[in-house]
């Protein structure tokens, strides 16, 4: 299932695309839906479980808004 995760800002998008990437994650940094909520813009969509995708955000302090499926 495709979730999105969104970021406090580019800066943390970037950082989460950058380790997912290290991990072998693929990663997409997208526009986040108007109908999603407020923020910085910018939503991440890793390619891997919602559970692993968090556990991974907070294991390297990165640091996000929410998460909409």
């Amino acid at each position: 299932m495709r979730y999105l995760i969104t970021m406090t800002s580019i800066t943390y998008a970037v950082k989460a695309q950058n380790m997912f990437k290290s991990k072998n994650i693929r990663c997409r940094i997208v526009p986040t839906p108007k109908n999603v909520g407020s923020g910085c813009g910018y939503s991440i969509e890793p390619d891997t479980d919602r559970s692993t995708a968090l556990r991974l955000m907070k294991e390297n302090g990165i640091k996000y808004k929410g998460v909409f499926e």
